[in-house]
This record gives structure tokens, C-alpha cells and sequence, in this order.
């Protein structure tokens, strides 16, 4: 009986052995020895095929060599617009915030103490007028007198001395009526220049002080054109000073670092004394500011363009690496290896780097790094991929169909 047993069992373990030995032999069951090889090859050396990159061209194209500075813009005119006479504002004649040209009127203060002032200024005027021409017709009158002696000397002094005396008079009262005239005009306000107005201080109904007290009625800013005041290192004042005089010589406002020139001008001035605390130099460009893009008070980014190099060999900025030797770059050689190559730097703009040196036209660089990157691996770019593991799938099907063409074969003569 244990015979028995045994042959059972000897005879069940062979049928499974001969059942997992069957079922490798089949097409796409797992995998073959070649694959095996290269997994247990993978697995020794913790690589394998080519690691996938994305790489770039250095290409050589003109740049400018510039500057770059955060200013504030500030405008070229600014006046704050306050009272030349008291009294209660009775109007104002725009809005919070409008464009206004100069002299156009802005402002009303109750006009009647000054119009009341003003016609009483004419009316003294016109009372010692008439006595002055009252005192000229009797000094007339006595003049030939005198000459035949009907009169002494002394009644004709007095005659000349009473007209010059009214004469004073009469312009100190067209000095008076003049004055109160001007009072009369204060008391409509006019803008001072052309610009865009601000916050209102003092509304209708309020009593307008003086000059000397109180905040301003309004502010006027003109803002076309406008300025940019920046500073740079005192260093660097030699060469802008070089530069200054030459017609491709500018000044790009920018926004945003990253973006394109909203306005471009010509430095307007420079500062003649270094700040001692922070060994800078002001600096002022004037710039055309038509659609209002630059704001009073707000920070932007200067750029001051020197010159173009014509010939300025560019990389993008996600390939240049930093080291503790300096910059570097991973570079493709003609076998798709990787190469590390130092670079020296010379400025940045936007997202390309200028490379002075390291770096010709036409050498690859890699763009996006893998981990496992190092010096003398092989390489292969993105998207060409797809076209081995298509030539790897058709490869790997065929010898499939070869396979179970053989399999049927067999499974036929059996």
C-alpha cells in the first residue's frame, strides 16, 4: 500500500514540473532568458539603457549688455493746489481723480466779500479822481494869475502841491482796486499745470484756510511724460558715464523682470555726490508714459542697455548648473555621452544665460537633468523613444508569431 502511495506521489509531482515546464515554453508567459540577462545585469550594475534627456542648442544671436536697477516712478511735475484767500468753497468744478489741463478752473470760494472789496476800491478811485481833476483846472487857473502878481507865490504852491498830493492818492487806489481785483480772482482756483488730480481734502460747504494752514485742496501729478529714479553701485558708474553719449545707449522700464519693455528713455540725470550709507548713485530717466502704464509711486524694473554684442553665444537658463567651482554645464558629445563642462557666465536675461566661455554654437546642453545623471553616461533625447520601443515591440511580435507558428507545428506531428 505505501508503494502505491508513493507512486502517486512521485507520479503527481513529475505532472506538475512537466505543466510549469509547459506553460514557460509559451509564447508571452514570462520572461526569456535574454530578458532575464539584461534584468539580472540591471539589477547588478543599478543601470541599464540609456536615460532620457531633454537637451538644447547653444546658439549665437545679438544681446544687450545692460544693467539692471529697481527704481520708482515719481512724476516730473507735481504741485499741491491750496487756497490764496480764505472763505467757504462753494464748488468744485471736477472730479476725484480727473485728467485736468492747465488753467482750467478747479475750484469756487464764496466771491462776494471780494467782489464787495473790489467795487469799493473802484469807487475810492473814482472820488479822488475827480478831486485830481478838480485841483488841475484851479492850478491852471492860478498859473496865469501868478504871472501878472494878482496872487502871491504862496496860494499858487498850495494849488500845485494839493494836485500832486491827489495825484498819490489816485494810484495808491489803483493799487488798492488792483489788489482787490487779484483777491477777487483767488477766489476761483485754477489748476497750475496739466496732470491727473488726487484725493479732495476740503469738500463744498467747508471753510477754505489760507496758504500757510491746512493739508492742500488737491494734488496735481502730471504723468506725460514721467520719470524713473534709480539707484546703482558706485561701481558701475564709470561705465554708464562711458556709455552715456551713445545712440544705442537706453533705458527699459519694465513691470514685471521677466517681461517685455512697456517704455524706454534716455538718462535725464545723475546724482553728483555718492550716498555714503549705501555707495550708490541717483540716477533719473524720463520716459513717455501716453496710456498711463507707469503709476506715480510705484517700484519698477530698470534696465539700462549699454550696447549690443552681436555675436553672443546663449544658452537657456535651466541648463547652466551651479558648482563649487563655478557655473557648469551638462553637455552631449557625437556617442551621446555626457559631458561636464565648466562655463563662465556673463549675464543673465529673461531665461537665457550668455556664456563668455565653455560653450560654442551648436553644443547640446541638457535642459532637464535626471537624477542619476553623471559624467560618461549615454544619453538619448526625448521623443526619440518612442521610435526604438516601436522597432523593440514589432521585433518582439514577430518573433512571437514565429514561436507559436513552431508550437502548432509540433502540437500537430504530436
Amino acid at each position: 500500500m505505501k508503494r502505491v502511495v508513493m507512486l502517486l506521489v512521485f507520479c503527481a509531482i513529475g505532472a506538475a514540473g512537466y505543466g510549469a515546464w509547459w506553460w514557460q515554453q509559451q509564447p508571452g508567459a514570462g520572461p526569456s532568458a535574454t530578458e532575464r540577462a539584461v534584468g539580472k545585469g540591471k539589477g547588478a550594475k543599478g543601470g541599464g539603457g540609456p536615460l532620457i534627456v531633454r537637451a538644447a542648442s547653444a546658439v549665437v544671436k545679438p544681446m544687450p549688455v545692460l544693467i539692471e536697477a529697481v527704481g520708482t516712478v515719481e512724476p516730473e511735475h507735481s504741485v499741491q493746489v491750496r487756497a490764496q484767500v480764505p472763505g467757504v468753497l462753494q464748488s468744485v468744478l471736477f472730479r476725484e481723480g480727473d485728467m485736468v489741463k492747465a488753467g482750467q478752473q478747479l475750484f469756487q470760494i464764496d466771491p462776494r466779500t471780494y467782489e464787495a472789496s473790489y467795487r469799493q476800491a473802484q469807487a475810492q478811485l473814482a472820488k479822488n479822481m475827480a478831486q485830481l481833476e478838480n485841483a488841475r483846472v484851479q492850478q491852471e487857473r492860478l498859473e496865469p494869475l501868478l504871472k501878472r502878481e494878482f496872487i502871491t507865490r504862496q496860494e499858487y504852491d498850495v494849488a500845485v502841491t494839493s494836485t500832486k498830493s491827489l495825484e498819490a492818492s489816485v494810484a495808491a487806489d489803483r493799487a488798492q482796486v488792483e489788489q482787490a481785483r487779484i483777491q477777487l480772482e483767488f477766489a476761483r482756483i485754477h489748476a497750475p499745470i496739466s496732470g491727473r488730480t488726487g484725493a479732495l481734502a476740503i469738500k463744498p460747504g467747508n471753510l477754505v484756510p489760507t496758504a500757510g494752514g491746512g493739508v492742500p485742496l488737491v494734488t496735481i501729478n502730471s504723468t506725460d511724460p514721467i520719470l524713473v529714479t534709480f539707484s546703482i553701485p558706485e561701481r558701475q558708474l564709470e561705465e554708464i558715464r562711458r556709455y552715456q553719449n551713445e545712440k544705442d545707449m537706453r533705458i527699459e522700464i519694465l513691470p514685471d523682470r521677466t517681461g517685455p519693455a512697456v517704455s524706454e528713455g534716455k538718462l535725464v540725470f545723475i546724482d553728483n555726490t555718492v550716498t555714503p550709507q549705501t555707495g550708490t548713485v541717483v540716477l533719473k530717466t524720463r520716459v513717455v508714459n501716453k496710456n498711463e502704464l507707469l503709476w506715480p509711486g510705484q517700484f519698477i524694473n530698470v534696465r539700462i542697455v549699454l550696447k549690443i554684442e552681436p555675436d553672443a553665444v546663449v544658452v537657456p537658463e535651466v541648463a547652466v548648473q551651479p558648482g563649487q567651482d563655478g557655473s557648469f554645464v551638462y553637455m552631449i558629445d557625437e556617442d551621446s555621452r555626457v559631458l561636464v563642462r565648466p562655463v563662465k557666465v556673463s549675464r543673465q536675461i529673461g531665461g537665457e544665460v550668455v556664456i563668455a566661455s565653455g560653450v560654442r554654437a551648436g553644443d547640446q546642453v541638457i535642459t532637464e537633468i535626471p537624477q542619476a545623471l553623471s559624467e560618461g553616461a549615454r544619453v538619448r533625447l526625448a521623443g526619440t523613444e518612442g521610435a526604438a520601443d516601436k522597432g523593440k515591440s514589432e521585433r518582439k511580435g514577430k518573433k512571437g508569431v514565429a514561436k507559436g507558428n513552431a508550437n502548432v507545428q509540433k502540437g500537430s506531428k504530436g
